[in-house]
């Protein structure tokens, strides 16, 4: 006999069937999602023309809607609903923020406009800092989680307006800053009119 030692091969186990079901099925579940989630970015943002989907939005303290701490879109139903989706950061928003407010403080006494300002993945300092600043008084809140923009398909950057009817139908969408009031009510007075 030699000095050499000889090799084993030892055999290999099979893997069990339980675990290959449950990668498998883990691989499914993964590629099903991507599918969903290809689709919804495909889709593009809500058209003009279609429902928008109910959504709450929860108010800093001090830009209450009626009082109340949070507002739901179905709740401002035969209103003309202007959502502003903003940030602290964004520098288009600052140019467009002193027009939204002037044009606020035109529809409100009215009471069949309402301004809902939907602010984006930000700090609440830092977005109270910019309320104060511009002097905003309309409702404003947090889109905490980014669940009111991703109900809006938002996807171009901010500021993005979405002006919506009484009924509840998205009919106007302002990507990047309103130029001036004139701009803004050249898209709600005609709303107004419909009733």
């Amino acid at each position: 006999m030699s000095d050499k030692q000889t090799n084993t091969i030892t055999p290999k186990r099979p893997v069990p069937l339980w675990a290959q079901i449950l990668v498998w099925t883990g691989l499914l579940g993964l590629l099903g999602l991507l599918a969903i989630s290809l689709l919804k970015s495909q889709q593009g943002m809500v058209q003009v023309g279609k429902g928008i989907p109910d959504f709450t939005l929860t108010l800093f303290k001090g830009y209450e809607y009626n009082s109340q701490p949070q507002v739901s879109l179905s709740e401002l139903r035969g209103k003309v609903v202007v959502v502003n989706i903003w940030a602290s950061w964004c520098k288009p928003c600052e140019y467009e923020a002193p027009d939204l407010e002037a044009a606020w403080r035109i529809y409100q006494p009215a009471g069949e406009v309402i301004f809902l300002g939907v602010d984006y993945v930000d700090t609440e300092p830092e977005a109270r800092a910019y309320l104060a600043k511009f002097d905003i008084t309309y409702p404003n809140g947090p889109d905490l989680g980014t669940r009111i923009s991703q109900a809006l398909n938002r996807r171009m950057g901010v500021p993005e307006t979405y002006i919506i009817d009484q009924q509840g139908i998205l009919r106007f969408i302002k990507i990047g800053p309103f130029g001036s009031v004139a701009e803004i009510r050249a898209a709600i007075d005609p709303l107004l009119v419909e009733k």
